[in-house]
């Protein structure tokens, strides 16, 4: 039975679950993925020695704490679109959140790949 209570905030978005639940879909696996390549990269210097494997360890050190913070900073925007109100003048702010996410992960991992010194 429908509420016709009036909506003192503003009229409830029937559909403003989708952007958030298709951004969530996209952007944990895409994190995971993320994370799991990035855990996987200093195999690429097991055979490193010396100066080479210094400056392997040194950018890889400061790439993962970019890849880290990014994926952090993903997960908050990513709470934050399923956080704000169900009403339709956050429609925007929603959809703006909820595709910002997956593309943080995007550019955390690119940022990854592009500081560490591979070998």
């Amino acid at each position: 039975m429908p509420d016709d209570t009036p909506d003192p905030l503003g009229t409830r978005a029937p559909k403003a679950w989708t952007a958030p639940l298709v951004s969530t879909v996209v952007t944990l696996p895409g994190a995971a993925l993320a994370l799991f390549f990035g855990g996987l990269s200093p195999m690429a210097c097991d055979s490193c020695e010396g100066a080479q494997e210094d400056r392997f360890t040194r950018s890889f050190d400061s790439g993962w704490a970019v890849l880290c913070t990014g994926l952090v900073l993903a997960l908050a925007v990513l709470v934050a679109s399923w956080a704000l109100p169900w009403h339709r003048r956050h429609a925007a702010n929603r959809v703006v959140l909820a595709m910002t996410a997956p593309a943080v992960v995007l550019c955390a991992f690119i940022a990854f790949v592009a500081l560490v010194d591979w070998p």
